[in-house]
C-alpha cells in the first residue's frame, strides 16, 4: 500500500514537470485508466525516465472561474439596465412635475382626500355611524378625484345619483319579488337584471348620454345588479342599500371640497386659454408661411411655425374641457351657465382655417414653385395680407383673453378686406405686365422694349397662393362672426381705445 502510494506521488511530480503532456491531456478523448499492472510499470518507468500518457475526457476540466466570471457579468448588465430605466423614469417624472406643478399638487389633495376618509376607519364612532361599509367611501374617493373641478363634481354626480337610482329600483324590485312568492323571485330578479343592464348597456351609445353619464350608467349596472343578487339571500337589504349611499355619498362630499378649496383647478379656465393660446397660433403659422415663401437666399429663417398643427389636433380636448366645464359653478371671470359650447364653435372655425394654412404650408414645400420674377412682384401684397390677416387673429386673442369688446378688430377686419382688394389687383394687373406665352412659342423680336417673357404655366403657382390666402381671409371672417357671438353671450365688457 506505501508503495503506490510513492508510485502515485512519483506520476503527480512527472505530470507537473513535462508541459508536453499536459497538452496530450487537453485533447484527450478516452478517460483515464488507472490499475495496479499500470501502477507497477509506472515504477519502472520512472525509474528508466520514461513518461506515462494518461487519457482524460475533455468535459472533466471545467473552467469553473470564467462561467461564474461570466454570469457575474451578465448579473451586472441587467441590473445595470435597470437602473438606467428607473433613472429616465425619474427624469421624465421630474419633466412632468416641472412642466406643470399642478399636477404635483393633484396628487397631494388626492393623498389628504385619503385620509380624511380613512378617519371614517380609525374613530370608532365614525365607523359604528356607518356601518361596516366604510371602505366604500375610500373606493369613491379613488374613483372619483379627478385632475380638474368639473370632472370631478361630474363623476361625483353620476356616482350618487346613479348609486341612489339603482339602489332605490333595486329595493323596489325586491320588494315585488317577494310578494309574488318564493318560486317566482328569483325570476323576477333575473328578469329585471336582463332587462335594466340590457335598457341602460344600449344607452351608453346615445352621443348625448355618452358625454356627460356614461359613467353613471357604468355604475347604475353594478350597483343595480349587486343591490338584486344580493338580496336574494341578504334579510337587510333596505340597510344595506342606506348604508352603502351614505358611504359614497361621503366620497364624493370629501373629493369636490377638497378640489375645490385646495389649489383648484377649472376646466372652463383651461378652456379659455386653450382657445386664446389657438389664435396666437393661428396667427404665427400664417405669417410664418408666407414668410416662409418669399423670403430670399440671404434671409436666415430659423423655424417655420407650424402651431396650426396643435388647433388640428385639439378638438378632442376642447370637447372633453367644454363637457366638464359645465358641471362648474360660478367661478372668477366665468358666470353661471357661460356659454361653453360656443367656444367649442370657435374651435371650429379655428381649424376650419388651419386646414387652409396646413394647405398653404404643403404648397410652400411643393417642387413646383413660381419663378423668381412673379415671386418679387407679388409679395408685397401677399406678406401685407398674410400681415393684417394675423393683426385680426391677434386682435381675437386679446379680445378672448380679456374678455372684453374692442372697436379694434373691426378696424383691423377693414385693413384685412382692403388687402384683399389690393392683392386681387396686383394678380389681376400681373397678366398686363408680362406677356404670357407657350413654353414651346419661340421669342418674338418685336416684342415691345422692356416687356419680359413668362411661361404661361408659371402663373399656376401664383394663382395657387393667391387662392389660398383668399380663402384664409375669408375664414378669419367666420372666426371673428363665432366670437363676437361668444363675447355677446358672455356679456363681454365693452372697452373704447
Amino acid at each position: 500500500m506505501v508503495q503506490s502510494l510513492l508510485y502515485i506521488s512519483q506520476l503527480k511530480f512527472t505530470l507537473r514537470k513535462h508541459s508536453k503532456l499536459e497538452t496530450t491531456i487537453l485533447h484527450a478523448k478516452k478517460p483515464l485508466v488507472v490499475s495496479s499492472t499500470n501502477i507497477a510499470n509506472g515504477s519502472q518507468m520512472a525509474s528508466s525516465g520514461l513518461e506515462w500518457k494518461v487519457n482524460v475526457p475533455v468535459e472533466a476540466l471545467v473552467n469553473e472561474p470564467a462561467v461564474a466570471k461570466r454570469v457575474y457579468t451578465q448579473l451586472q448588465g441587467l441590473i445595470l439596465k435597470i437602473l438606467m430605466h428607473i433613472a429616465r423614469f425619474l427624469e421624465k417624472a421630474r419633466n412632468v412635475a416641472t412642466s406643470d406643478p399642478r399636477k404635483v399638487i393633484h396628487g397631494v389633495k388626492v393623498g389628504m382626500a385619503l385620509s380624511l376618509v380613512s378617519l371614517f376607519y380609525y374613530m370608532r364612532p365614525l365607523y359604528d355611524s356607518v356601518g361596516g361599509n366604510a371602505m366604500w367611501a375610500v373606493m369613491t374617493v379613488v374613483v372619483a378625484s379627478e385632475y380638474s373641478v368639473g370632472a370631478t363634481i361630474a363623476k361625483a354626480f353620476n356616482r350618487v345619483s346613479a348609486t341612489f337610482l339603482a339602489g332605490s329600483i333595486g329595493v323596489g324590485v325586491h320588494w315585488i319579488a317577494n310578494q309574488c312568492g318564493e318560486e317566482l323571485k328569483p325570476v323576477i330578479l333575473q328578469a329585471s337584471v336582463t332587462i335594466l343592464a340590457a335598457a341602460a348597456t344600449f344607452s351608453r351609445f346615445i352621443p348625448s348620454v355618452k358625454a356627460r353619464f356614461d359613467y353613471g350608467v357604468m355604475i347604475f349596472i353594478l350597483t343595480f345588479s349587486f343591490v338584486s343578487v344580493s338580496g336574494y339571500r341578504v334579510e337587510k337589504l333596505l340597510e344595506l342599500a342606506r348604508d352603502r349611499v351614505s358611504t359614497i355619498a361621503i366620497g364624493t362630499s370629501i373629493c369636490i371640497f377638497t378640489s375645490m378649496l385646495l389649489y383648484p383647478v377649472w376646466a372652463g379656465k383651461e378652456l379659455h386659454n386653450l382657445i386664446c393660446k389657438n389664435l396666437e397660433r393661428l396667427a404665427d403659422s400664417l405669417d410664418g408661411c408666407v414668410t416662409e415663401y418669399f423670403k430670399n437666399n440671404e434671409e436666415n429663417i430659423s423655424r417655420k411655425h407650424e402651431g396650426y398643427k396643435f388647433v388640428l389636433n385639439s378638438k378632442a380636448g376642447e370637447e372633453a374641457m367644454a363637457n366638464m366645464a359645465r358641471w362648474e359653478p360660478a367661478h372668477g371671470r366665468f358666470r353661471f351657465r357661460h356659454p361653453w359650447k360656443q367656444y367649442l364653435k370657435v374651435g371650429a372655425t379655428m381649424r376650419s382655417c388651419a386646414y387652409c394654412i396646413e394647405t398653404l404650408s404643403g404648397f410652400i414645400n411643393s417642387e413646383v414653385q413660381a419663378p423668381e420674377l412673379l415671386k418679387k412682384h407679388m409679395k408685397e401684397v401677399c406678406m401685407k395680407l398674410s400681415s393684417s390677416s394675423s393683426n385680426v387673429l391677434k386682435e381675437l386673442a386679446i379680445t378672448t383673453k380679456t374678455m372684453t369688446k374692442s372697436a379694434k378688430t373691426q378696424f383691423f377686419v377693414q385693413e384685412m378686406n382692403f388687402a384683399v382688394q389690393s392683392f386681387q389687383n396686383a394678380f389681376n394687373n400681373l397678366s398686363k405686365q408680362a406677356f404670357l406665352t407657350s413654353e414651346h412659342e419661340e421669342d418674338d423680336e418685336k416684342t415691345a422694349q422692356g416687356a419680359k417673357k413668362v411661361p404661361i404655366m408659371a402663373i399656376f403657382p401664383i394663382a395657387t397662393m393667391a387662392t389660398l390666402l383668399i380663402e384664409i381671409t375669408e375664414r378669419v371672417e367666420s372666426i371673428v362672426i363665432e366670437v363676437e357671438n361668444m363675447a355677446a353671450q358672455a356679456e363681454f365688457e365693452v372697452v373704447n381705445h
